[in-house]
């Protein structure tokens, strides 16, 4: 039983990011499609998956095309019983709801003046005292769900929810632009950038190698904010450590080196994936520390 997602250009497409998440977290399986934005690809894509006009969308086992986040979320929740997408508590569970919607249909400043950009951060940036408010009311949010619910975990309601699936585009923002919040809000920003799975999100975008017009601002450039990340890159070479692609198993014929040794995949795409962030990937890191 397969869904199919549609994307965008995961560098900067946040309702991407948001429907990539509800099946990556939640561990549910899924086959990718994806196309660059505002290309004839992208009307191409999206016309095999209509009503949609707009990515993420998916389409059920059934055929079924859902193209709403929320939508998604409430679809996968209820096909999915097993599985805690919302808290169990009724009490958190109706505070998860309540903040998951604010965000879905609110922020319009935050998202206004601070699109997502997974590519670098940036300095000098001058928030508005319309981003300051929406800054002022997610931060009042987050502390209001940590201290009711949060325990001892890393996410709003302890464990991982559609919540923090939702609130992981503007943890994103607050990163890239060093936007100004105080401390509980900066742990849960650090939380989103070093969870495995928005890594290696963020290094399928960087191995995407495509800057979109448009979207970056005019302002100094400056490291990614998230976890160092080990310095990789793309080489040729005649042979490496291991002779078949940690992904697929298929024979190795791209090759990618990191601090003098060198590791092969089966295609650009596996290689370029990893050198974007190694430690992000499991499979390549059962390789690298053998």
């Amino acid at each position: 039983m397969t869904y199919e997602l549609a994307i965008g250009d995961r560098t900067y497409s946040s309702w991407s990011l948001r429907g990539w998440l509800l099946f990556a977290t939640f561990e549910l399986p899924v086959k990718t499609r994806t196309a660059r934005m505002y290309s004839q690809g992208f009307n191409d894509l999206l016309a095999d998956f209509a009503p949609a006009r707009l990515v993420p969308a998916m389409k059920t086992p059934e055929g079924h095309v859902i193209y709403d986040t929320f939508a998604m979320a409430e679809t996968l929740a209820e096909a999915h019983p097993e599985t805690d997408f919302w808290p169990k508590d009724p009490a958190a569970r109706a505070l998860a709801r309540s903040i998951t919607a604010e965000m879905h249909s609110g922020f319009g400043a935050l998202r206004d003046a601070c699109s997502m950009i997974l590519a670098c951060g940036f300095e000098g940036f001058e928030p508005s005292q319309a981003v300051r408010a929406d800054l002022a009311r997610i931060e009042q949010l987050w502390a209001l769900a940590r201290q009711r619910f949060g325990g001892s975990g890393s996410w709003l309601f302890g464990d991982w929810s559609v919540a923090d699936v939702f609130y992981a585009p503007v943890a994103t923002r607050i990163a890239t632009f060093d936007l100004p919040v105080g401390d509980i809000a900066q742990e849960y920003v650090a939380s989103h950038l070093a969870n495995p799975h928005f890594r290696r999100w963020r290094a399928m975008g960087i191995a995407e190698n495509y800057e979109q017009p448009g979207y970056h601002p005019d302002l100094p450039k400056r490291n990614w904010p998230g976890p160092a990340i080990v310095q990789a890159k793309a080489v040729t070479a005649e042979k490496s450590e291991n002779t078949r692609c940690p992904y697929s198993g298929k024979p190795v014929t791209d090759f990618m080196e990191i601090e003098g040794r060198i590791f092969g995949f089966c295609n650009p795409w596996c290689r370029d994936r990893t050198a974007a962030d190694p430690m992000a990937w499991p499979d390549f890191v059962k390789i690298y520390q053998k």
